[in-house]
């Protein structure tokens, strides 16, 4: 089924947007060309068919140096495909050691509003992530956070944890950039207070304050204020 997959993809190749997606993702080698709602249309179909079946399958046969778009493609089906918590999870540790971009991370941890529905069980289930040592492991958690979890319930641990993780990767530090950028501007005070006082490294702490002030959602004011706490 893999393999019919793969070859399903090969026909929807795009050469201009292969050259894109080369220049966008430095040091990926293995690109088809797929745009992605091309890709999300076919992961949707397939979340509708055998999925189990593809999933096993991919687990064995998909590995970090597939096709770009065939680890995309695993990651989306596990998205969509209706299963039990026991069983995302079990597909989730077989997909996540595969991802070596930030677009195959961020494309499907944006996906992934199952985390919504049962916020205790997932958010436990991030721990061992973003306290692993690979850098697109943490980056995996740390998106899927600010995506799924920055709301008023969890802000203060998610703050916690973006001044606990240290890593030298840069798309790990840049998540946490992110992520402390989307906390401001859902929660001003709490997360000023953060950029007061962190352990951040002075890269992180510094891009996050620079995510923030790229927001059109900041009044200038604020911004002028924020870049008294660069270091």
């Amino acid at each position: 089924m893999v393999k019919e997959i793969k070859e399903q993809l090969c026909h929807l190749e795009d050469q201009d947007f292969k050259k894109f997606n080369q220049n966008l993702l430095p040091g990926v080698k293995n690109i088809i060309g797929i745009r992605m709602p091309v890709l999300r249309k076919l992961a949707q179909k397939l979340a509708k068919e055998d999925f189990r079946t593809y999933l096993s399958e991919a687990e064995q046969m998909i590995t970090g140096d597939s096709a770009h778009e065939e680890i995309m493609m695993q990651g989306l089906v596990i998205g969509y495909a209706k299963m039990t918590i026991e069983e995302r999870m079990q597909y989730l540790d077989e997909f996540i050691p595969k991802i070596q971009n930030w677009a195959v991370c961020d494309s499907c941890c944006m996906g992934y509003k199952f985390m919504r529905k049962d916020k205790a069980t997932w958010f436990s289930y991030l721990e061992k992530y973003w306290k692993s040592r690979e850098e697109f492991e943490i980056r995996f958690a740390v998106v899927s956070m600010l995506v799924h979890f920055t709301d008023e319930e969890y802000i203060g641990r998610l703050l916690e944890i973006f001044n606990y993780i240290h890593h030298t990767g840069y798309y790990a530090k840049m998540a946490v950039a992110w992520a402390v950028s989307v906390c401001y501007i859902k929660f001003p005070e709490e997360t000023r207070k953060f950029l007061l006082n962190n352990d951040m490294d002075d890269f992180t702490h510094n891009k996050a304050i620079q995510k923030i002030q790229e927001s059109y959602r900041v009044e200038r004011k604020e911004k002028e204020e924020l870049k008294q706490l660069k270091r």
